[in-house]
């Protein structure tokens, strides 16, 4: 059997307020062409489904549209649900859609119940583990003793292996489960599932099964030979910049994990950084490489650039993103009391603009500074 581990997709997320749903359609649907050329069997989606807990219309016709390939490319597939999605809303009607292949496994008290699927060696169960939240997943499950994510996590497994334990030896195992699995690397664009301080769950809490589809970690890692992130398979902050965006191709042969193979995804948009005064990257033939590009710009002129944004996209239409650190920048933090001892409301408010800008404000920006704070002293007179 091979199976195609997916996760995170995030449908209807933005990007610095840009619209994705274009790009997202593009590489998602992308996946049932390697399941027809893969032969793929089963495609797992472990987890953030959606970027919401309520999805926008659009968003939901998109996962409809992509689901509805991977089914025509022959696929069966099964989701669980992760911290952004709502399981019940995700899990909707799944007694009706595991009819027709999609198999949607979100409820707590039924996680040790696999999806079981066979091949010519016997059958394969898939456990779903959505999301657990502790708290509430501590209650769900019963439990009386433990908290935290690796005391909800362990027994889970608990249940899932002792579900295993009574089913024919050949029966071979996928666990999906959406964690955070200590020694993994995070980035910028995952939302923390903390609780106490501690997210993560040692990765021993997994053992005992061929395959573990692991969601949440954008970046694809691989833990162990059994244990993988596929990460998610669009960048959603610049920290993936560096990310070889992608899904891994899983074997299971009569013995169990037979290989796993990794399958790049294309990328619609590349992510890039730039630094330097506006006028400079305005002008430098060396940039023209990043015009198509998504920009985090870090802007280092002495003075804040007016309408910098409006400007940089006169050349760079896909910048998202500015940052202002002036190349002279005094970079010892400013201690609010010695910013304002000694200095009258005026002073301070003509400090502030200068701090943040780079430059004293002009004539015209003084008159109507020291305007708005005389008018604020006469209406605390009055009061």
């Amino acid at each position: 059997m091979r199976v195609l581990h997916t996760s995170d997709w995030h449908v209807g997320r933005t990007f610095h307020g840009r619209d994705l749903l274009a790009d997202q359609t593009a590489v998602l649907t992308g996946l049932a062409d390697l399941v027809t050329a893969e032969k793929v069997d089963v495609v797992v989606v472990a987890g953030d489904l959606y970027d919401r807990a309520v999805p926008s219309a659009e968003a939901v016709e998109t996962c409809v549209l992509v689901l509805r390939s991977l089914r025509e490319a022959g696929a069966q597939i099964v989701i669980t649900s992760g911290n952004h999605d709502s399981a019940p809303r995700v899990g909707a009607f799944a007694e009706f859609a595991a009819a027709g292949g999609l198999h949607l496994r979100t409820r707590i008290s039924t996680l040790h119940d696999p999806v079981l699927l066979n091949d010519e060696h016997g059958p394969v169960a898939f456990y779903g583990i959505p999301y657990l939240d502790p708290d509430p997943a501590r209650r769900a499950l019963g439990m009386e003793q433990g908290r935290g994510h690796a005391a909800v996590l362990t027994e889970a497994m608990r249940r899932i292996r002792e579900d295993l334990r009574h089913r024919p030896a050949v029966t071979r195992s996928v666990v999906i489960a959406h964690a955070f699995v200590t020694g993994g690397a995070g980035s910028d664009s995952e939302r923390t599932i903390a609780v106490g301080g501690v997210e993560q769950v040692p990765g021993s809490v997994f053992d005992d099964v061929d395959y573990v589809a692991l969601g949440h970690l954008h970046g694809p890692q691989v833990l162990g030979e059994h244990l993988r992130y596929s990460g998610s398979p669009l960048a959603y902050s610049f920290s993936e910049m560096t990310h070889r965006k992608s899904v891994w191709l899983v074997d299971l042969d009569a013995d169990g994990l037979a290989g796993v193979r990794r399958e790049e995804l294309p990328v619609p948009r590349r992510l890039a950084t730039l630094s330097g005064e506006i006028e400079d990257l305005l002008a430098d033939p060396a940039h023209a490489g990043l015009e198509d590009c998504y920009l985090s710009v870090v802007l280092t002129d002495r003075v804040r650039p007016l309408d910098a944004m409006r400007r940089l996209h006169q050349r760079f239409p896909h910048a998202v993103h500015i940052d202002f650190r002036p190349a002279d920048a005094d970079e010892a933090p400013l201690r609010y009391l010695e910013a304002v001892r000694g200095r009258s409301d005026v002073e301070i408010s003509h400090s502030f603009v200068d701090d943040c800008r780079g430059a004293e404000p002009n004539e015209r920006e003084r008159r109507l500074l020291d305007e708005a704070i005389e008018s604020v002293r006469e209406t605390e007179v009055q009061v």
